[in-house]
């Protein structure tokens, strides 16, 4: 009876050690005092590229006099005083990375910054109208999340900037099941696709240069090795415990 005794509590013990989660699999930024004077990229924008769409608005004090350069909307109003334009009608990119401007014709957009296209526009249309402002946004912001966090799918990014965290935030989390140290990221810039890897158990994590993600960008979270493992009858629980159980009872059986 010690030996089926002693049997058991090992079992229990070998059950509670690898259904545990450590602190190292789910805290984040673990070491956070090593970001103390760390400096922020405030200034990171992503890049426009081929295939974007974009929304530019060309505003002044006299609306009629940017009406020019306003992209035709049918009866929509669009500029400084009139209505909001709530059409995610833009301007598409073309595969040689330009679009096509009213009154300023063939523009070059791809490998500027929404700030840099907003300059360059300003400065052409001010030679005209002399109180210009010229806004530009990128409407097809749009990453893919999937994996093991609590809403996989696609989110849209108004403000034209997001970093893993605020993805695994608006994701709702990921959850105990899926791998915070190894999180993939799968982006493509000029055909070209590329992938990396992101510890965000880490925090080294904000000099990751996946930390800022790029429209269409891809983010993957791996499922641990527990809940792949989970899916076969010896490592469930369920099985566990009847694994146990039969062992016990042959044991029982046989040292009678």
């Amino acid at each position: 009876m010690k030996k089926l005794s002693g049997l058991l509590l090992t079992s229990i013990l070998l059950v509670s050690l690898f259904s545990c989660a450590t602190r190292d699999e789910v805290v984040y930024f673990q070491k956070a005092e090593d970001i103390n004077g760390m400096k922020n990229l405030l200034d990171y924008e992503p890049v426009i590229e081929k295939n974007d769409v974009l929304r530019i608005n060309v505003s002044s004090r006299n609306e009629e006099v940017v009406k020019p350069f306003q992209m035709n909307l049918g009866n929509q109003q669009s500029g400084g005083g009139g209505g909001q334009n709530l059409s995610l009608t833009g301007y598409l990119v073309d595969p040689k990375g330009y679009i096509q401007f009213p009154v300023l014709g063939q523009v070059k957009v791809a490998g500027k910054t929404r700030t840099e296209l907003e300059q360059d526009l300003q400065e052409q249309i001010r030679s005209m109208v002399t109180d210009a402002v010229v806004s530009v946004r990128i409407v097809n912001f749009k990453i893919t999340v999937l994996g093991e966090v609590g809403s996989p799918g696609r989110i849209s990014v108004d403000d034209g900037r997001m970093t893993l965290p605020q993805l695994i935030a608006e994701a709702g989390d990921i959850s105990y099941s899926g791998k915070r140290e190894n999180i993939l990221v799968i982006r493509e810039v000029d055909g070209v696709k590329s992938m990396g890897r992101v510890d965000i158990t880490s925090s080294d994590v904000f000099n990751n240069p996946y930390y800022y993600l790029r429209q269409n960008d891809i983010v993957y979270v791996e499922p641990t090795y527990k809940k792949i493992k989970s899916a076969g009858f010896i490592t469930s629980y369920t099985g566990i415990f009847s694994l146990i159980g039969s062992i016990t009872g042959l044991i029982f059986l046989f040292s009678r």
